[in-house]
């Protein structure tokens, strides 16, 4: 059984720290930065790599700063 692994691009610069992608991360991939960007706000950032690319952040995210990317990788309980 495949299972699928997530990879989260946060395009910080565009990112205007509405922070509504952090309640939706359920494996709590997401947090704000305490920086911030060129325009003066604090940023949504990866802190694990615990993504399992359900892109709830994506679709909520009201400017589409965040791409999510999923790979199928193999179950290594199975092998």
């Amino acid at each position: 059984m495949a299972k699928v692994k997530g990879e989260i691009v946060i395009n910080t610069e565009r990112c205007k720290g509405c922070q509504l992608c952090v309640p939706v991360c359920q494996q709590h991939t997401i947090a704000m930065s305490e920086n911030v960007n060129s325009k003066g706000y604090k940023y949504a950032s990866v802190i694990n790599d615990d993504c399992n690319g359900c892109i709830n952040c994506a679709l909520i995210c009201p400017d589409g700063v965040i791409t999510v990317y999923r790979v199928k990788t193999k179950d290594m309980a199975a092998a």
